[in-house]
């Protein structure tokens, strides 16, 4: 499917890569370079039993997408877990089901799981359960209003469960998209996060609105001051609000704006779904990674969110192989070139009828 390209080893060296920084910018910190040289070795290992499953025709992610509730304490603006999940009439998955995904995972050779939601910090139990599975890293993509004193104390035992603080730029930027007084509290937070030594990142969702500043040096650095090790920019799919969405011009000026960014600063910088150029394709639907939702079904990524089997009756591994999985990867729509947001986002009619032929 991708002719030259080797998605195995491009997938393993990009998971190697963020452990081995990840342990440079914990290097002053004993507890956690510790635990990160630790996962090194489970990294490797991991990449070893997907290998194994590789060489027997079995194409295994190195990460997932688990969507661990609905639920959130605001109301940002724009939000796509609100509009594309907004009354499923489904109840949530317990800790143990996701216990059992995160074992099955862990088994398989799944490195990282990118705990979000809503707001993931709603479901203690879950996260508590993530605590478990030291083997596995889980960033935790939370909007920092619910991190009190238990979930701190989580953190600090386990170091497996790595905090990212979503912010939108500067202080009337954050606070017109996700509400008044966000922008301080989320301040507040870092700081509490940075005095106890703990490792955290931030998340950007990158629009029309805020491309000039979350890209300059300034605003980098300003997080990097507040103890931020890492910055995950999301560009905005226009789920309810297309003038937000970035147009191939501002596509261009990210790319090229993380570009610099990574040569002049020490922190960590991904962009999604922008290094799908570099992935050569998206990653969805297994090939990369796929997303679960909270009531389990299996979905394609966050932002195509239809499904047509269920980790409540299926394995993970068995959910690797579903139906519109296999064709979505047969058929090579992952490839497809876009206008924008990401590949299956453009293409959600086609999407859709796969499921509607089955």
């Amino acid at each position: 499917m991708d002719g030259t390209f080797d998605l195995e080893s491009y997938l393993n060296k990009g998971i190697e890569t963020l452990v081995r920084d990840i342990i440079k910018t914990t290097a002053r910190n004993p507890k956690e370079s510790v635990y990160f040289a630790k996962a090194a070795l489970a990294s490797k290992k991991a990449a070893g039993r997907r290998h194994k499953l590789e060489n027997s025709g079995e194409h295994i992610p190195s990460f997932l997408i688990a969507s661990i509730t609905e639920s959130c304490n605001l109301s940002c603006v724009g939000c796509y877990d609100r509009v594309n999940h907004a009354g499923t009439g489904s109840s949530e998955m317990n800790s143990n089901e996701w216990g059992r995904i995160f074992t099955e995972a862990e088994e398989l050779g799944v490195s990282a799981i990118l705990l979000a939601g809503g707001e993931p910090m709603m479901r203690f139990d879950v996260v508590e359960e993530a605590s478990l599975h030291p083997a596995i890293l889980f960033p935790l993509f939370t909007n920092g209003t619910m991190l009190g004193d238990r979930i701190l104390g989580l953190f600090e035992a386990h170091r497996n469960l790595i905090p990212i603080i979503s912010i939108e730029g500067d202080k009337a930027q954050t606070d017109a998209r996700r509400g008044e007084g966000i922008y301080t509290e989320t301040m507040r937070v870092m700081d509490e996060l940075a005095a106890k030594k703990l490792l955290f990142g931030a998340s950007v969702t990158v629009t029309k609105e805020n491309l000039s500043t979350v890209t300059r040096d300034t605003f980098v650095a300003r997080l990097n001051e507040k103890g931020c090790e890492a910055i995950v920019f999301v560009e905005y799919v226009p789920v309810e609000k297309p003038e937000l969405s970035l147009d191939e011009a501002g596509r261009d000026f990210l790319a090229d704006s993380v570009a610099e960014l990574r040569k002049r600063s020490d922190m960590i910088i991904i962009s999604f779904p922008g290094d799908e150029k570099e992935s050569g394709g998206c990653l969805a639907a297994g090939r990369g990674f796929f997303h679960i939702n909270a009531v389990g079904g299996a979905e394609p990524c966050p932002f195509s969110p239809y499904s047509d089997t269920s980790l409540r009756t299926v394995s993970l591994r068995q959910a690797l192989k579903s139906p519109l999985f296999t064709k979505l990867k047969r058929e090579e729509t992952l490839l497809r070139e876009h206008t924008g947001g990401c590949t299956l986002f453009s293409q959600a009619d086609y999407v859709q009828s796969l499921i509607a032929k089955a």
